[in-house]
């Protein structure tokens, strides 16, 4: 796989592992700090679409931000979408990390060293 660009947290674990991968492999990718640059409603959409995922499925429920909002009563649904993507385009803590995406089209969640060589294999 190339071209890919991987959204991080520098402070997440998870995401210093899959960049260490990234790194080990010689993969070339592009870091993108998504809480400093954050992706808008659009590219969430796109991204959930890539990911074949519902914003739900990529919030982390147990951020303060999530517990403020009341996310854990919020509906699942297609008529509750919209307001799920607002939150996380608004409060981009939410956002699972890290999330890998490519040129291909394809996007993963790369939260397991298993998830991070997934992408690498493509």
């Amino acid at each position: 796989m190339c071209g890919m660009e991987i959204w991080i947290n520098p402070a997440c674990s998870k995401c210093r592992s899959a960049i260490s991968l990234l790194d080990a492999e010689g993969a070339e990718y592009t870091v993108r700090r998504y809480l400093e640059d954050v992706p808008g409603e659009d590219e969430i959409r796109d991204v959930l679409d890539r990911l074949g995922l519902e914003p739900w499925d990529i919030t982390r429920t147990g951020e303060a931000d999530a517990k403020e909002l009341g996310i854990a009563e919020w509906a699942r649904d297609a008529g509750s979408r919209d307001r799920w993507i607002r939150a996380l385009s608004e409060h981009p803590k939410l956002i699972q990390r890290p999330i890998i995406t490519a040129d291909d089209g394809t996007a993963l969640v790369g939260r397991t060293e298993e998830a991070v060589r997934e992408a690498l294999s493509r």
